[in-house]
């Protein structure tokens, strides 16, 4: 028999559900992804640290879990919520592996069988938000003092969670280009699309100086996604306005953008609900072409900010709500997007991207 869990929103909102096994309480900001795949990257995808996952899809678990998913070792999402949970996979990649015990393994606390198709709308409607969810539906004053106690994403630094701890290398060192990556959070397929791309890469925590970084003399600087609010990252703010003056081509990915953006003189903001999910159309402003593509950001850079300052172009633009998709300096080989070329889950419209940041190095070469 499972045990009841609930759903508790900063407003006061409850939602009644089960627990899929780990019992336990777990808070953080509430969220929803559209993806209907995908569910092991997402739940890897160090950009979620610190926040409830909403699956929008009813059916969660049903193809298991394979290793070479995972966009890092570990489970981010600080828990998760479904309408109907799969104990049974079907695919034969998976090995028999299912996500039931790749949560337990992880200790992160799920629920089911909850009426997600409203959560997700009043989500939609009042906002992203704190919540918790719990199987210990009798503490009520101890899980609503807890969900107090959360703190608000606004002004959170989350990169210093998730980024690596030691530089390391990925990659052919004797490949023709190479690259020098600061992670905030980084996924393992961007780094593969670089190494496809006859990229030899060095990856460097989110603290490092610019000096340790420019003493690599690499042919491009990357700037990769991650948690938290991008203005509470003061020194990899500086670290970044570095970077750009260096004259080093450099790419920027979803948190790596924002850094660019705010280095350049922009401002960010908190948004409604955010975008989450690998069917969000963007159109490219250079060549007048549409791409649906994978995003995942509860923080955008103000339009007004960009169209008002000189140095920046604006180059991509998200159709659903007309915000900031994708930026490029005039004056410094740099360029950055609000989502994820790489698209691991998604769809492969933005890969040119890579090619595009390739194309900048051998010219600056």
């Amino acid at each position: 028999m499972k045990n009841k869990a609930v759903v508790l929103l900063k407003d006061g909102t409850v939602f009644h559900g089960s627990s899929i096994g780990l019992n336990g309480t777990v808070s953080g900001e509430i969220c929803f992804n559209t993806g209907m795949s995908g569910y092991q990257e997402i739940f890897t995808d160090p950009s979620y640290k610190g926040q409830i996952m909403v699956t929008a899809n009813v059916h969660i678990g049903n193809y298991g879990i394979t290793d070479e998913d995972s966009e890092n070792p570990k489970v981010q999402i600080s828990g998760l919520i479904t309408r109907n949970f799969s104990e049974v996979q079907s695919r034969v990649k998976s090995e028999g592996k299912t996500l039931k015990d790749f949560l337990q393994n992880e200790d992160i606390v799920a629920v089911t069988d909850v009426d997600t198709r409203a959560l997700v709308k009043h989500i939609r409607n009042n906002g992203a938000q704190n919540a918790l969810i719990s199987t210990e539906i009798e503490k009520i004053d101890f899980l609503k003092k807890k969900l107090i106690d959360t703190p608000s994403m606004v002004g959170l630094e989350l990169c210093s969670l998730v980024s690596t701890e030691e530089p390391y290398a990925i990659g052919d060192e004797n490949s023709s280009i190479k690259i020098v990556a600061l992670d905030l959070g980084i996924k393992k397929s961007i780094l593969n699309c670089l190494i496809d791309l006859d990229c030899y890469i060095k990856v460097f925590p989110y603290n490092t100086s610019f000096e340790t970084l420019e003493s690599e003399n690499p042919d491009g600087y990357f700037l990769s996604n991650g948690p938290g609010d991008p203005s509470a990252s003061l020194d990899v703010i500086e670290v970044t306005k570095k970077i750009i003056t260096s004259g080093i081509p450099t790419f920027g990915i979803c948190l790596g953008h924002q850094m660019i953006a705010l280095a350049s003189g922009l401002r960010t903001f908190k948004m409604h609900n955010g975008h989450r999910g690998i069917n969000h159309p963007v159109k490219n402003l250079l060549t007048g072409k549409g791409e649906i593509t994978s995003q995942n950001h509860g923080f955008s850079v103000f339009m007004e900010d960009v169209e008002s300052n000189s140095n920046i172009e604006l180059t991509h633009i998200h159709l659903n709500d007309n915000t900031v998709a994708g930026i490029r300096r005039n004056d410094y080989p740099v360029f950055s997007v609000q989502y994820h070329p790489e698209a691991s889950p998604g769809p492969h419209d933005s890969r040119y991207l890579f090619k595009d940041f390739i194309k900048m190095i051998k010219i600056n070469k």
